[in-house]
């Protein structure tokens, strides 16, 4: 494993490190945080998260930064490797009381110069929408906490709506709201719309459409986290019973499911072209799930606790479609192999969704994803072709792979029996949502997606009168009987109505659910560095930089190799 030798060194906090593409490397200048720069005292507090939006506007620098630590939320100029971090002049900065902020999303479809939507979700089960460039606070949802009195641990706009966002609670619910709407002075009533294994989906029953248009109940426990997918189409969520589900968001309908090795699954992404997703939890390991194919192709073993985030990083994503190059070359012919930039990243796509119509070329193939987790270490991962592609042996795969002779995590698992459903691949797709600075091509376009395509599926069912709803529902339940099983259109106020299965651990381990440590390949990290004194809580691939964040409050900017400049005040 790429990891220093024990003492001292085990102990001491890394500044740099060097992949096949060259040398990343801290630059303290660019480092964010309290404008006192004071550690934050993080017991007890909810983890610091940070948000990206670019504005698009013509100076160049149109990066902003939201981060939150303990009551306190900011949002900065961002100026990555250029110029060092300004703290005395925060745009905006709020402090909270009785509530922390716990997880926040831009509106990167609505962004301008002049406004940006930021949505934050707090601990006592809030959820506010701020322009923090106008300084305004537009709307307050769930403000008597009517709807959910959990804390929020996931809130994401719907991908192509100006208006519909979503928002998952450690009550294991999910909301799905409309900005436009009221929440209503009492509780809400709901009528079932679908139910499956584990899951349950209601529509809000009342005279007039009012919020949340749709409620989820996914699993058991919390549901830790979401991610929609680089089209907008499906939904991956990872819970404390540690499952990771993935639905069609648009027909409410599970496509697939996998199960953790041991405990919770805490975080999930998708690879930038859709076909793989990424997961981390308890079991202090990361565990690649096929899309495609419904299963488990590998899992990563190098941190030592908990996985906290995992991403991948769509810039080193490399494909070729020629003679596959040799990992063993010099650092010089992969600089020339990598091109860093969002015109690469897009082209990576492209080429990777088209792959099944050129099967006759050689291709070479490597995902490059990063985890970070509570051992304060930043781990970077290598998928490559010997493991995507399963017509290659599996014994030459654990052998490009480097299987460890390490002691496996313990044995066991609980939750659910889900049956993994046949495959289905995803379309081609015109861009990747999982970066950042995700924008459309012109701001024509906005107005032709404000409530449209992506999400008809899910906001017509809010717009129909109960009548038409329930005639709808009888027909597309009896259309979709044969593939989903237990559903139902009878009206119920009842909100747990989720199968709820118990099985044995031990029947659950060794199936494709959750296959054993030794029936898929073991990837160790190609590298694996301390690199804070807190648990790490953030991991964002930017395109000149990598950015981390711990719990003691710094926000931590890593210049990707020939990214670095002088950084002036």
């Amino acid at each position: 494993m790429a990891t220093e030798g024990g003492g001292k060194e085990m102990n001491e906090i890394k500044t740099q490190f060097t992949t096949r593409e060259g040398l990343y490397k801290l630059l303290p200048n660019s480092e964010y945080s309290r404008p006192n720069r004071v550690p934050f005292n993080s017991q007890g507090s909810n983890p610091v998260r940070v948000s990206f939006v670019n504005l698009n506007d013509q100076s160049g620098n149109g990066d902003r930064l939201c981060f939150n630590v303990g009551r306190e939320l900011y949002f900065y100029i961002y100026k990555g490797v250029r110029k060092a971090a300004d703290l005395s002049k925060p745009i905006d900065k709020r402090i909270y009381k009785g509530t922390q902020p716990t997880c926040h999303d831009f509106n990167h479809l609505t962004a301008t110069a002049e406004s940006v939507s930021l949505l934050v979700g707090f601990s006592a089960g809030q959820v506010q929408l701020i322009d923090p460039i106008k300084k305004e606070t537009s709307k307050l949802f769930n403000e008597e906490r009517l709807i959910d009195k959990s804390r929020v641990t996931c809130v994401k706009w719907v991908p192509g709506s100006e208006s519909l966002f979503l928002v998952a609670h450690s009550s294991g619910n999910m909301y799905l709201y409309n900005v436009e709407h009221s929440c209503g002075t009492t509780a809400p009533h709901y009528q079932l719309l679908k139910q499956g294994e584990s899951f349950a989906v209601h529509t809000c029953k009342s005279k007039s459409t009012r919020n949340p248009l749709l409620k989820w109940t996914v699993g058991e426990g919390a549901l830790n986290e979401f991610a929609f997918s680089p089209d907008g189409k499906f939904l991956a969520c990872v819970s404390q019973d540690g499952f990771l589900r993935v639905f069609n968001f648009d027909s409410v309908e599970l496509h697939g499911t996998m199960k953790s090795y041991f405990g919770g699954l805490l975080c999930v992404c998708w690879s930038p072209d859709g076909k793989y997703i990424v997961t981390g939890g308890e079991d202090d390991l990361v565990t690649v799930w096929s899309f495609v194919d419904g299963r488990v192709i590998a899992r990563g073993h190098g941190h030592k606790s908990w996985v906290s985030v995992v991403a991948f990083d769509p810039y080193t994503t490399s494909v070729e479609e020629s003679d596959p190059m040799e990992f063993s070359g010099s650092d010089e012919d992969f600089q020339d192999l990598l091109h860093f930039g969002r015109d690469r990243a897009n082209s990576t796509q492209s080429r990777l969704s088209k792959r099944n119509s050129t099967e006759s070329r050689p291709v070479s193939v490597t995902y490059r994803f990063g985890s970070v987790g509570q051992d304060t270490q930043l781990c970077l991962w290598d998928l490559t072709e010997d493991i995507l592609f399963p017509h290659q042996p599996l014994s030459r795969a654990r052998t490009h792979t480097n299987v460890m002779n390490a002691t496996s995590p313990p044995a066991g698992s609980t939750g659910n029996s889900v049956s993994t459903p046949g495959s289905s691949a995803p379309p081609p797709l015109p861009r990747s949502n999982s970066l950042p600075h995700s924008t459309v091509s012109n701001a024509g376009s906005k107005s032709n997606v404000a409530d449209g395509a992506i999400a008809s599926g899910v906001s017509k069912f809010a717009t129909l009168s109960l009548h038409d709803r329930k005639d709808r529902h009888h027909e597309k339940d009896h259309k979709r009987n044969h593939s989903m099983g237990h559903i139902s259109s009878k009206s119920s106020d009842k909100l747990n109505l989720v199968t709820k299965t118990k099985t044995d651990p031990a029947k659950t381990l060794g199936t494709p659910l959750c296959p054993r440590m030794e029936d898929v390949p073991l990837l160790e990290p190609l590298i694996c560095k301390k690199i804070a004194h807190e648990r790490l809580t953030v991991l964002i691939f930017l395109e000149d930089c990598v950015v981390t964040a711990c719990q003691e409050g710094f926000v931590c900017t890593w210049g990707r190799p020939g990214k670095v400049v002088s950084l002036n005040p």
